[in-house]
C-alpha cells in the first residue's frame, strides 16, 4: 500500500477560488467601515410642532414655554432668540466631520415683549466660519507665489 502525497486536482483550491475568497474579504471590509457612520446633533434639538405653538404676538414668557432657553440672546434694537443647532456626519471613525444641516432659529421681540417674527434660517442662508478659533481673516495677509521672489530681489 503506498500513501500519495500529492493532493488531487478536484481538492485543490483553483485561481477562481482566491479571487472570490479576495472579493469577500474586500466586501466584508467595505461593509465594516461602511458600518462605522456617524452622525452628530450639536445645538438646540427642536421639539415638533413647537414653531406653529408660537403665533405672532405671543408673549416672550410663551415663548420660553415652548421653546425653552435659547442658545443666545441678542439685545440690539428690541429682543432676538436664537436657537442654534448643527447636523454633521462622518462616513468612518477617523475621517473629517461634514456638516449637513445648520439652523438658526430667530424670533424677534417688539419693545413690549411680543412676538414680531419668527425666522428659520438653513445652511443655504449662511457661510459655515469657525467659531471656536473667534478670529477674522482680513484681506492683505494672503501671500501668493510671487511674494518670495519678490523678497527675493528686494534691495532691502
Amino acid at each position: 500500500m503506498t500513501i500519495s502525497t500529492s493532493i488531487s486536482a478536484k481538492a485543490r483550491p483553483t485561481r477562481g477560488w482566491r479571487g472570490m475568497r479576495a472579493a469577500l474579504a474586500v466586501a466584508a471590509l467595505c461593509v465594516t467601515l461602511g458600518a462605522c457612520a456617524e452622525q452628530f446633533q450639536k445645538g438646540y434639538i427642536l421639539p415638533p410642532g413647537a414653531l406653529e405653538q408660537i403665533p405672532i404676538g405671543a408673549s416672550q414668557d410663551q415663548v420660553l414655554i415652548v421653546m425653552g432657553t435659547p442658545s443666545t440672546v441678542a439685545t440690539l434694537s428690541g429682543e432676538v432668540f436664537y436657537y442654534i443647532s448643527q447636523r454633521a456626519e462622518r462616513a468612518v471613525a477617523f475621517m473629517p466631520q461634514k456638516v449637513t444641516d445648520q439652523r438658526v432659529i430667530a424670533i424677534y421681540f417688539d419693545k413690549n415683549r411680543k412676538v414680531i417674527r419668527l425666522a428659520n434660517y438653513g445652511l443655504q442662508d449662511g457661510k459655515i466660519f469657525d467659531f471656536i478659533s473667534r478670529t477674522t481673516p482680513t484681506s492683505g495677509q494672503e501671500m501668493s507665489y510671487l511674494t518670495p521672489l519678490f523678497k527675493l530681489i528686494s534691495f532691502r
